[in-house]
C-alpha cells in the first residue's frame, strides 16, 4: 500500500440474512482527494462507507487505516481515529439546539450556553451556513438539518469525511457554498468520499470515481476518464439518457383534459400569498421553485395537510365544487393523494413490512370498509403493488427500513396509489434515488397521466421538470409567477423566473 493511501478496503463483503449487500469490493482512498462513490440504490455504497465509519461490521475482508489493519466497532471509535460520516438520513437529536448538536460528544466539563451559541454562530458563518444556533433541530427543514450534519463533521477536524447524498436538500446557492467548502477541505489535506446521485456534481468535484453495481465493483479510475454516458452504463448496465433526457416536441406533450382542480388566491401567512393555478386531467403539471418558494406548502393546503387562512384565504374547487379540507383523509376520500418529499419522517412506517405499509394506504382511504383487517387482502394488495412498481425486496414481509432508498420511495408511491386517486401530487419523487430507479419512477408517473389522472410533480431538479411536464409552473415568494411550455422552456428561462 502506497504512503499516500489513507484508507484501503481489501475484498470486503457484508451479508444481511445471508444476502450480500457488498461482495468482494476493494476500494482505496488517497490523502487529500475527493473520491466519488456512485451506483444505484442498493448497489452497496452506503454499506461500504458505513464499514469504514464503524457503523456496521464487515462479514469478511480487511480494512487498513494509515497502513494499519483496523476494524472500528462504533462511529465514536472511528471519529476518534479521524473518520467522520455525514449520513443521508440525519442523525441529529431533535430536542436539542443546533449548537448543542454541533458540540455533542466534544463538550467541556463545564459549559456556558451563551459561549457555545456564540462559538457555533461564528463557526456556521465561516461555512456560509445560514442556520440559527439557538433553534431546536426539530423545527428545522430538511435542508438546514443537512447543513448542521455537514457542519458537525467539519467541526471534528476529521482527516476522512464521508458525505452520503449531502446536496439532496440544498438550494443551488447552498450547493455553491458547500462545493467551496469541499474544495477548502481538500486543500487542507482532508480525504473525502462523496456519494451522490447527481452525476454532474461527481464529475465536477471529484478526482477519482468508483462505481458499484449489485454490491460489486464494476469500474474505478480517474474522473477525466468518465462521462455521464459511461457512468450510467456502468451503474445500470445500459444507457438511460434517452429515457431521462428526451427531447420534447408537439407529439410528446399531452393536451389538457377537463379542469379538475382550480385554485384561486389561496394564502397561508407569509408562506403562500394569493396563489392561483389550475390542474388538468390527463396531464403532468410540473411545479418548479427554490426551497422557501411556497411550492410544497401550496399543495399541502390543497391536500388538507395545512389549512389556508380562514379570512381571505382564497378558494379551491375540485371538479367545479368548492372544497375546504380540515384533515388529509377528507382529501383522500375525494381522490387527492399527496406523496411526500420526506419519505423517512412522513412517508412510511419503517419497522413495518411492505405489505403493512401498503395496506395502511387502504385503511386511510376507507377506514369503515376495513374496520376488520383481512390478512389475505393485505397480502394480495402488497403483491399487486410490489409487482406493479417493481419493488425489489427479499419478500413482502421485509421491513421497509431494510430497503434501498429507491425501493422505499416505490413503497410510498404504492401506499398512495392503492387509494385509487384522481389527482396525484408527487413532491420531489426522485430525491435520493439512483438513475435506474429514477427511470422507473418516471415511467410510473407518465403511465398515470396516460391513464387519464391529473398529475402534479414538484421538483427542484430542472431536467426532471423539463422531461416529465406537459406544462411548467414556476413558484416564487409564495405564488405561481410564470407558466412555460416544455417545448419552448429552457433551464435558463425557468431558473430566471424562479429567482427574479
Amino acid at each position: 500500500m502506497t504512503t499516500d493511501t489513507i484508507i484501503r478496503l481489501e475484498d470486503i463483503s457484508k451479508l444481511y440474512r445471508g444476502v450480500p449487500a457488498v461482495k468482494g469490493v476493494t476500494f482505496e482512498l488517497k490523502r487529500g482527494e475527493i473520491h466519488a462513490l456512485l451506483g444505484e440504490n442498493g448497489a452497496g455504497k452506503s454499506t461500504l462507507t458505513k464499514i469504514i465509519a464503524g457503523v456496521v461490521e464487515a462479514s469478511s475482508g480487511r480494512m487498513f487505516h494509515k497502513g494499519e489493519e483496523k476494524s472500528y466497532a462504533s462511529p465514536n471509535e472511528a471519529l476518534d481515529a479521524g473518520i467522520a460520516m455525514v449520513f443521508q438520513e440525519t442523525s441529529l437529536v431533535p430536542s436539542m439546539t443546533v449548537a448543542q448538536n454541533l458540540y455533542l460528544g466534544s463538550e467541556k466539563f463545564l459549559n456556558r450556553l451563551r459561549g457555545i451559541y456564540i462559538s457555533a454562530q461564528q463557526f456556521l458563518q465561516s461555512l456560509n451556513f445560514a442556520v440559527d444556533p439557538t433553534a431546536l433541530v426539530e423545527t428545522l427543514g430538511a435542508a438546514k438539518k443537512q447543513m448542521v450534519e455537514i457542519a458537525r463533521a467539519v467541526h471534528h477536524n476529521a482527516e476522512v469525511i464521508i458525505f452520503d447524498e449531502p446536496t439532496a436538500t440544498l438550494t443551488p446557492e447552498e450547493k455553491r457554498h458547500f462545493f467551496a467548502l469541499i474544495r477548502r477541505l481538500k486543500a487542507r489535506g482532508v480525504s473525502i468520499v462523496f456519494i451522490s446521485h447527481a452525476l454532474e456534481e461527481a464529475l465536477m468535484l471529484s478526482d477519482r470515481i468508483t462505481i458499484l453495481r449489485d454490491g460489486e465493483l464494476v469500474a474505478s479510475g480517474e474522473t477525466k476518464d468518465f462521462d455521464r454516458e459511461k457512468i450510467i452504463a456502468a451503474m445500470v448496465g445500459r444507457s438511460l439518457s434517452a429515457e431521462l433526457y428526451r427531447q420534447r416536441d408537439e407529439a410528446t406533450v399531452r393536451k389538457a383534459g377537463h379542469k379538475v382542480l382550480s385554485v384561486q388566491d389561496i394564502s397561508m401567512g407569509a408562506t403562500v400569498r394569493n396563489n392561483s393555478f389550475s390542474v388538468f386531467q390527463g396531464q403532468i403539471t410540473g411545479i418548479f421553485g427554490l426551497i422557501g418558494s411556497g411550492r410544497t406548502e401550496t399543495f399541502k393546503i390543497v391536500s388538507g395537510i395545512y389549512k389556508r387562512d380562514f379570512l381571505r384565504g382564497g378558494s379551491i374547487e375540485l371538479n367545479d365544487r368548492p372544497v375546504r379540507y380540515v384533515v388529509p383523509r377528507e382529501a383522500v376520500k375525494d381522490g387527492i393523494v399527496y406523496i411526500t418529499e420526506d419519505r423517512k419522517s412522513e412517508g412510511f412506517f419503517e419497522t413495518m413490512s411492505i405489505a403493512e405499509n401498503i395496506f395502511g394506504g387502504l385503511l386511510a382511504a376507507d377506514r369503515e370498509k376495513h374496520a376488520i383487517i383481512s390478512y389475505s387482502e393485505m397480502r394480495e394488495a402488497a403483491a399487486e403493488w410490489t409487482r406493479a412498481l417493481s419493488v425489489r425486496a427479499i419478500n413482502d414481509n421485509a421491513r421497509v427500513v431494510e430497503l434501498s432508498g429507491g425501493n422505499q420511495q416505490k413503497v410510498v408511491i404504492g401506499k398512495g396509489l392503492v387509494q385509487k386517486p384522481k389527482i396525484v401530487i408527487f413532491d420531489e419523487p426522485t430525491r435520493g434515488v439512483d438513475v435506474g430507479a429514477i427511470a422507473e419512477i418516471h415511467q410510473i408517473i407518465n403511465r398515470l397521466a396516460d391513464e387519464g389522472l391529473a398529475v402534479v410533480v414538484i421538483s427542484s431538479y430542472l431536467p426532471e421538470i423539463m422531461n416529465l411536464s406537459d406544462r411548467i409552473l414556476v413558484c416564487r415568494q409564495g405564488r405561481i409567477v410564470e407558466e412555460f411550455s416544455p417545448i419552448e422552456a429552457t433551464e435558463e428561462k425557468i431558473m430566471y423566473a424562479a429567482v427574479h
